[in-house]
């Protein structure tokens, strides 16, 4: 923060150090290497100038290797739409709301903060006119995008609670979205993309691991060790947690979580039937999945 300024990476290793000891850049597209451009940024001038053909974007994913801007223990890059783990970043609803015919209204940060601290509250959304924000029932106004803007935010002093967003066209709500302040932890979420796969060897199921408090809202802070267990006629065939600085291997049977979330990718064996994936972390409650081989 703030989100409307933008940091230009130096390149001194000592400065990259000085500016984010934490190994981890802004979600609010205002973090980028010398030489690249941030999202809005770049999309302004190719979405305003018709003789622009298009852009080019590195990169889709997080990729291992070239870590920029943080050097070692850095271990992949940090400016993917799309993290090592293949969960969006927030970057993803950005391009989702300029780019797709998909109704948007996506609302960031997390709502776990210090009292009082200041926090700039994004929305990115299409297919409306406005959107207006409340923190525990109370208007925080309505913002429209002017000009150029790809985004509306709002800065609020933080008080736990929930941040509701309504996106409206010509006074008619188009979408809702709220964001709560997380409790402790919880229990274990798993929410598989395809809960049936082909008996063949080769075919996965990508498991999103999720950790939540007692509402069932997603802890952001937390980094529990998660382990896995499967039965049946399938193995963990890899793990990950989008951390650009985890030195975990990918191949095992636990990961930590990162910023509460984490990711088991189960393989089917060469025979239907039944898997199991169980996942367990102490004091938590373990949580189990059923996936079918066919």
């Amino acid at each position: 923060m703030p989100s409307d300024e933008i940091l230009r990476w130096p390149r001194k290793e000592e400065d990259i150090l000085k500016v984010g000891p934490t190994y981890e850049c802004s979600a609010y597209d205002n973090s980028t290497a010398p030489w690249g451009s941030a999202h809005e940024e770049q999309w302004q001038l190719v979405k305003k100038h018709d003789w622009f053909s298009g852009m080019f974007i590195w990169t889709g994913w997080d990729y291992l290797g070239e870590p920029t801007p943080f050097p070692w223990p850095a271990v992949s890059s940090y400016f993917g739409i799309i993290d090592l783990a293949g969960f969006p970043k927030d970057a993803f609803y950005f391009y989702q709301s300029e780019w797709t015919s998909t109704p948007v209204l996506h609302v960031f940060p997390h709502w776990n903060w210090k009292h009082g601290e200041k926090v700039d509250v994004v929305a990115y959304f299409n297919h409306a006119d406005e959107v207006e924000l409340f923190l525990n029932g109370r208007s925080q106004g309505a913002k429209r995008k002017q000009g150029d803007d790809m985004r509306v935010f709002w800065r609020l002093a933080f008080e736990p609670g929930v941040l509701k967003a309504v996106s409206r066209k010509n006074g008619a709500v188009v979408l809702t979205r709220e964001v709560r302040t997380a409790e402790a932890p919880a229990k274990i979420v798993l929410t598989p993309d395809r809960q049936t796969i082909k008996a063949d060897g080769s075919d996965l199921s990508f498991v999103t691991v999720k950790i939540v408090d007692k509402n069932g809202t997603l802890v952001p802070a937390t980094d529990n060790l998660i382990s896995f267990e499967v039965t049946g006629p399938g193995s963990i065939a890899g793990v990950d947690n989008g951390n650009q600085i985890s030195h975990e291997s990918f191949k095992a049977s636990q990961r930590k979580a990162f910023h509460g979330m984490a990711l088991a990718i189960v393989q089917a064996k060469q025979k239907p039937g039944r898997i199991v994936v169980n996942a367990t972390s102490p004091n938590l409650a373990s949580a189990s999945v059923v996936l079918n081989t066919r």
